[in-house]
């Protein structure tokens, strides 16, 4: 058989991590519950609820700001982002929901700390609730699993520096 490369991959610990939880307060029937699935998802896996900041954002597009003023701390290991841009009658919500996306990328890349993106981009009101606990599992959730894995592989790979 030949050589099997080295594989890197991170746990699902969440023990001794701070999380920063920005969270839009529009469409806050939805945002709350993702932010409870977010917490629940660090509490789940060893984190303390104590040991996170939650931080609420007026709307959706004002996320990436109060991720950069957290992140600019460097007091957390990484972010969850937390939104719904529900869909209107006209393209507002895509232009929200991409501006945020590649800017919550972009400061993810700039400041070398995971930023999960649990900003859902519903067509209506049902799919949003869907996402957020009712039937389809909580995207907030998955998003904080997303930051405690990544900041997990990250220290892995400063090991091998």
């Amino acid at each position: 058989m030949p050589d099997s490369p080295a594989h890197v991959s991170g746990k699902l610990d969440a023990s001794g991590l701070r999380f920063a939880i920005i969270v839009s307060r529009y469409n806050s029937l939805v945002t709350k519950e993702l932010l409870e699935g977010a917490l629940d998802a660090i509490e789940r896996h060893a984190g303390s609820r104590k040991d996170q900041l939650v931080v609420w954002s007026p709307g959706g597009f004002e996320i990436p700001l109060l991720v950069r003023e957290v992140l600019e701390t460097g007091r957390f290991d990484g972010v969850v982002a937390l939104g719904c841009v529900m869909r209107g009658e006209t393209p507002h919500n895509e232009y929200i929901a991409a501006e945020a996306s590649k800017a919550l990328a972009s400061l993810s890349l700039q400041y070398g700390k995971p930023v999960g993106f649990g900003v859902l981009t519903p067509d209506t009101l049902e799919q949003a609730l869907e996402r957020s606990g009712l039937k389809m599992g909580n995207k907030g959730a998955e998003a904080a699993l997303a930051v405690i894995e990544a900041v997990r592989v990250q220290r892995a790979i400063a090991k091998l520096k």
